[in-house]
């Protein structure tokens, strides 16, 4: 475009943000804390992307919070545990990175008032067995957060469908111990706090989140304090370049018309993954994951993706997702299975009735062994006890299915094995020899097949009562199956970046002015997923970097300018 053209913006700033999840916020913020003017545009009519709907734990390692328990880890630890995970997938100096800038990125949120946190001890590395992962784990959380200090924002935040009755607040330990309400102390006074905080929470009027809705709460208030103006039901349309290529701006579409914004040293794409693109998974995505069983938000189809392909951008991990085991549910919402899994009196089978690997394995690891497999659909299979002691599906301990369940083919019961395996379409002899094989690991404690209940992450979710707390007897009618979708948090596919979160070319080149973090860029992660947050964390860590490299750019121009006498 011409020189006349490029000063035709009808907004201008410094650094312009694309998405209001937990990366594009803290970009901002950084943007503003290293004295760049910037904007952050929004899609859709609420802010929060997929951030404000998920659990909102955050994997960075040697962050405060975690630092003030006296858990920091050696760089050359923490290298080794992601070397083993992402099998040499992802370059060094990108791992060094997110691992070396983590602690600065949380340095920079804790200057907020707002942005406070809590270690979720106990909760596991996704794998604390291999060399560097951490059996305690490295997730942290946002404190709970009352959303009337939002003011006029607080209907204009992303709601959570986890959203507890009567204005009920949990925390994921708070929803640990209360999984146990039925089997143990911890669970019955937890039951006890539950009931104190719906009682507080009528008389005192709050609205407390947590959770992802409480870390956007908290960047929210972070920003208003920062002054830094959200753009919400503004979708981008456009990346603007310069004759040499530099992206310098973007359209958005705002109240009916094209607005141009200028970026004077970069654009941030955070507008996460392609998770609701239908054709996008139809050519990306392996058979048996392309049918949308999403838990990312409805307004994810791959725009910035798309956006930086179009000038050239190199794409990586687009056959992967953050998969997960859902449940579909029949008023259409994608219900993800994580404690689930960890049910003692119940196994996964296959359509052919058999186990085909550890249910209480990490979800990515879990849908990956099924993709593999082909083992679409897969059955939960339980016994009474398990509907008795433990929630399932966001229902409640000893509370039946509701009748729709049963009706679209979602749930079947039997009072024996082998009418279930019939009701479900698997063979007999194969389910209830699954069923009596599983028994035996049960009662020895050891499954020698899977190794369920031999990682700390296993056990985390399962029943502390028994010797294996992953493992009991089906023995006790009636008999339920659950079918069981490949779902996924979003898609881990996407534009690949460099070390300061620039977007490359498929030559190794920098796209200038152009970064990308969150699910629009590659995973950092590659194929695996290291712990509780490692998709949070990840888009936290590089939004943060790309504002640092944009500000660094800035000041290297002036420095230039100042010496040459040209115009900054």
């Amino acid at each position: 475009m011409s020189a006349g053209a490029q000063r035709a913006w009808d907004e201008e700033f410094d650094f312009v943000v694309v998405g209001s999840g937990g990366g594009g916020m803290t970009a901002a913020l950084t943007a503003a804390d290293s004295g760049l003017t910037t904007v952050v545009v929004e899609k859709g009519k609420k802010y929060g992307g997929s951030t404000g709907i998920s659990g909102g734990g955050i994997w960075i390692p040697n962050n405060p919070t975690l630092r003030a328990k006296g858990h920091d880890d050696s760089s050359a630890s923490i290298r080794q545990y992601l070397d083993r995970l992402t099998e040499n997938r992802v370059p060094g100096a990108r791992l060094d990175a997110y691992v070396g800038q983590g602690p600065a990125a949380m340095e920079l949120l804790g200057k907020s008032r707002w942005m406070r946190f809590f270690w979720v001890k106990g909760y596991a590395d996704y794998h604390p067995e291999y060399e560097g992962g951490r059996p305690l784990g490295r997730s942290i959380e946002a404190l709970p957060f009352d959303t009337r200090k939002l003011g006029e924002d607080e209907k204009y935040q992303r709601p959570n469908s986890l959203k507890g009755p009567l204005g009920l607040w949990i925390t994921s330990k708070d929803y640990r111990d209360l999984a146990m309400v039925k089997r143990t102390w911890r669970g019955r006074r937890a039951s006890l706090t539950a009931a104190w905080r719906v009682s507080s929470n009528l008389i005192r009027r709050r609205h407390m989140a947590t959770g992802g809705r409480a870390l956007v709460a908290r960047l929210r208030m972070a920003l208003k304090d920062a002054g830094i103006p959200l753009w919400l039901r503004s979708p981008m349309t456009e990346l603007v370049t310069d004759a040499s290529g530099k992206v310098v701006g973007i359209v958005v579409r705002r109240e009916g018309k094209a607005v141009r914004i200028g970026a004077r040293h970069g654009v941030l794409l955070a507008t996460g993954g392609f998770d609701h693109n239908r054709e996008m998974r139809e050519k990306y995505l392996p058979e048996g994951g392309r049918e949308i069983h999403s838990a990312g938000v409805v307004e994810n189809v791959g725009d910035g993706i798309v956006a930086g392909q179009e000038l050239g951008a190199a794409l990586d991990f687009m056959d992967d997702a953050w998969w997960m085991p859902s449940v579909h549910h029949p008023a259409g919402a994608t219900i993800p299975l994580v404690s689930e899994r960890c049910i003692p009196p119940s196994v996964i089978v296959s359509g052919n009735g058999r186990r085909f690997t550890n249910e209480s394995s990490p979800y990515v690891n879990f849908v990956h062994d099924q993709l593999e497999g082909a083992h679409t659909p897969a059955w939960f299979v339980m016994d009474a006890k398990a509907r008795a002691r433990y929630p399932f599906a966001q229902i409640l301990p000893g509370l039946p299915f509701p009748k729709a369940f049963y009706e679209n083919g979602t749930v079947h019961r039997a009072d024996s094995i082998a009418e279930l395996a019939r009701a479900i379409g698997v063979p007999e002899d194969a389910l209830t020899a699954t069923v009596e094989r599983f028994n035996g690991f049960a009662r020895t404690g050891v499954d020698t097949d899977f190794g369920r209940g031999d990682s700390a992450y296993d056990r985390y979710y399962g029943d502390p009562t028994l010797k294996n707390p992953n493992l009991d007897v089906l023995d006790k009618a009636p008999y339920y199956a659950v079918r069981i979708e490949v779902g996924d948090l979003g898609t881990k596919g996407g534009l690949v970046c460099d070390e300061h979160s620039q977007v490359l070319r498929e030559d190794g080149s920098a796209i200038a002015g152009l970064y990308a973090t969150g699910n629009t860029s590659a995973s950092v992660m590659a194929h695996e997923y290291a712990g509780p947050g490692a998709t949070i964390g990840p888009s936290i860590v590089f939004g943060y970097i790309a504002a640092r490299h944009a500000a660094t750019a800035r000041a290297s121009r002036s420095r230039q300018a100042g010496t040459t006498g040209a115009p900054s």
